[in-house]
């Protein structure tokens, strides 16, 4: 079994020791620092990492972040990062792993490499690719949730999937499985795809709030 999430870690790990703590992200205002103990926090405090998804706990992951880089070096938590779950975290098991973290692992790569290197797309190679779009099939539904009324159609190489309840015009939004999972995630201004529809929707597609 290729480990997609295990090599993206890597990469990605790579790519936070190239630019450093403090460079720009594409989440909000947050450094490459903040990402970093982001990803920690996610994996390794359960406990801490509710206000992920909860705005109301998020004062407590905030916190967790805040002690992890008060309390070590930049360079250690990468490393931390680099070796992956726990034993006892269940993506410690391959399989887990490549559903829970390769699509986590992707989207913060590029929200570093889009924000501030200035240097061409990665080329993926065509098994990245087609995991990618796995992980996108499943997801497609609950990333694009909050589409507008329109009758939204993913397009990549491989498939076509449909995601929306077919009441409204159909917007197609074709690109790779990695742009496609990065416009799903509200990353729009940086995701290369291509929308095809009334101009009305497409706007209305483009413009809405996704992700999880």
């Amino acid at each position: 079994m290729i480990r997609h999430a295990r090599a993206e870690r890597a990469s990605l790990c790579d790519t936070f020791l190239q630019v450093g703590p403090d460079a720009p992200t594409l989440c909000g205002d947050w450094t490459t620092a903040q990402l970093l103990a982001h990803l920690i926090v996610r994996e390794g405090r359960p406990d801490k990492a509710a206000g992920i998804l909860t705005p109301k706990l998020a004062g407590r992951t905030e916190k967790a972040m805040a002690g992890l880089l008060r309390d070590n070096d930049f360079e250690s938590l990468v490393e931390r990062l680099r070796r992956g779950p726990a034993r006892w975290h269940p993506a410690s098991v391959p399989f887990v792993d490549e559903q829970a973290n390769l699509v986590e692992m992707f989207v913060h790569h590029e929200d570093v490499l889009r924000a501030g290197l200035g240097a061409p797309r990665r080329s993926l190679d065509p098994a990245m690719i087609s995991a990618l779009g796995d992980r996108l099939a499943v997801m497609a539904k609950v990333l694009f949730r909050r589409a507008p009324d329109a009758d939204i159609e993913l397009v990549t190489a491989k498939r076509r999937t449909r995601v929306s309840s077919g009441k409204g015009p159909v917007v197609e939004i074709h690109g790779r499985p990695g742009e496609i999972l990065l416009f799903g995630f509200g990353r729009q201004a940086v995701a290369e795809v291509e929308l095809i529809g009334p101009p009305d929707a497409v706007e209305a597609v483009r413009t809405t709030a996704y992700g999880l």
